[in-house]
């Protein structure tokens, strides 16, 4: 049996030895083969055929022998081994019709929004801005380098640091006297000039002397001034804030691509390094983008079952056999909407008529876990359903707020399976009213300067959202864990 890579079906090819001699070492699991041959029907005399057609091998054209120490055996093995191999585990039926279901999804992303006339804007991995709020960030230094160079080095003296501090003070009063003097241009610019040169070599010293374990301090806290970008810089948790600009600008835009998390979790729903597809719509409202939503997420499980038909029927045999009757019925109908302020007196009244019980408290105001999300999904609509106006005390600094005061313009949708896909909301268009939320929250003003001109400068009322590629994939598969549905899957303690 030979396979190809572009499907899960295999194909049987027959070998005769006057082909190839040596027959036995080509059936290895693991060898790589490029034959020539003709493609025939299978003889009517074959007991249990499994295919109609077979190719009948005229030539071998290249053999590349796999010897018997090769990990992956023709058993079903285990995700959690598989995870140990990640250069070999693309090899299996599990991981490569993940790869092109993944593959698939991608290119019906572009082409939904592409088709919309959206413009795709690459955003940048590297950020100052906390776009969450949450803090859990990997932090982006050069620090580390020129700290164990510092270690090495002996300790700044007081004698270096007084002759420093005399240089720089010779300096400076030779650029009094000369300007006091009236001396012409080019030598007061050639004295000023020396003078910034020991100011330099003076900051440094100092620097020096401030260190601890060779990285920099001031007033107590590490000196990120002598960082690379001389401010504290982090991979990015998302590309929003700054695809917002281009939204302002360019009309409706979306942005794919990796996004970072440190958050020190073990669970089959979270990675450190995942893919994130984030729309802005342009003069739209929270009603707009959740049609837009909706559109996209169908789009999607259109395109799958169109293009990617038998990868999801592997899956469904295999792993979830409600996997294709999932992504049907995402097709099949509208999504629910209900308010937060609904979820909530939905839980509470299953709670009291059902006795159902929850982990979790349910009450106004708490955010919405896992298992309140499934439930209303699965158990209550059995469909995806969005939830909108969540409380502001649980949602980020940028969502609109409502008139009541006490919600915000946000959404979340939440899927069979998986509980929440997509989060979003309106953007706080008025720049008053970002700004005092900004300060409420002890949002550093200097770092968001730039999101805040955004609405001072020629405001733009404008709604977004984000959707999780590998919640997505988690959805259309019924795949249990989502280290298994990205290439490299990167955790705690895990980065190969």
């Amino acid at each position: 049996m030979l396979n190809d890579g572009s499907t899960p079906k295999n194909l049987q090819v027959v070998v005769t030895p006057d082909v190839y001699q040596d027959i036995s070492s080509l059936i290895l699991t693991g060898t790589s083969l490029l034959i020539e041959g003709v493609v025939q029907k299978t003889p009517e005399d074959v007991k249990d055929a499994k295919q109609l057609v077979e190719l009948q091998a005229t030539k071998i054209l290249f053999v590349g022998l796999c010897p018997g120490t090769y990990p992956i055996s023709k058993t079903k093995l285990p995700t959690d081994f598989l995870r140990t191999v990640p250069h070999l585990r693309p090899r299996t039926n599990l991981i490569s019709s993940v790869a092109r279901i993944r593959n698939a999804l991608a290119f019906a992303t572009h082409s939904f929004f592409q088709e919309h006339g959206f413009a795709y804007v690459h955003t940048p991995l590297l950020t100052a801005s906390d776009c969450e709020g949450a803090g859990e960030m990997f932090a982006v230094t050069t620090m580390f380098k020129s700290a164990e160079e510092e270690a090495r080095r002996p300790p700044v003296t007081d004698k270096e640091l007084a002759a420093a501090q005399a240089e720089f003070d010779t300096r400076a009063q030779k650029v009094q006297d000369l300007t006091a003097k009236g001396a012409k241009t080019n030598q007061i610019e050639a004295a000023t000039k020396d003078m910034n040169e020991k100011k330099r070599a003076l900051d440094h010293l100092i620097s020096r002397r401030n260190c601890v374990n060779g990285f920099p301090y001031k007033d107590g806290k590490l000196d990120f001034s002598e960082d690379f970008f001389g401010k504290e810089s982090y991979l990015t948790v998302s590309g929003q804030l700054h695809v917002e600009t281009y939204a302002c600008a360019i009309n409706s835009v979306y942005t794919f691509g990796p996004t970072f998390r440190a958050e020190d979790s073990h669970t089959a729903r979270h990675l450190a390094e995942f893919w994130m597809i984030e729309p802005e719509l342009a003069f739209c409202d929270l009603d707009g983008m959740m049609k837009c939503v909706q559109d996209y997420v169908q789009y999607m499980c259109q395109f799958l079952l169109d293009n990617c038909y038998d990868d999801l029927e592997f899956m469904n045999e295999r792993i979830d056999n409600k996997c294709i009757e999932r992504v049907r019925q995402v097709v099949a109908q509208p999504f629910k909407r209900i308010s937060y302020t609904e979820a909530i007196e939905l839980l509470l009244k299953e709670m009291k008529d059902k006795k159902v019980k929850f982990d979790n408290p349910v009450e106004w105001g708490v955010d919405l876990k896992s298992e309140h999300e499934k439930y209303i999904c699965e158990v209550v609509f059995k469909q995806p359903v969005f939830v909108y106006n969540y409380p502001k005390a649980i949602k980020a600094f940028y969502m609109r707020a409502n008139e009541d005061g006490k919600t915000v313009a946000s959404m979340d949708l939440l899927v069979p399976g998986v509980g929440e896909l997509v989060g979003g909301s309106q953007r706080e268009e008025r720049a008053e009213v970002l700004e005092k939320i900004m300060i409420d929250k002890n949002l550093p003003l200097d770092t968001y300067y730039w999101y805040l001109d955004l609405r001072r400068f020629g405001t733009v009322p404008h709604s977004g959202f984000g959707l999780g590629f590998e919640r997505m994939i988690l959805f259309s598969t019924g795949i249990e864990n989502i280290r298994e549905t990205i290439p490299f899957p990167r955790w705690p303690g895990h980065c190969v």
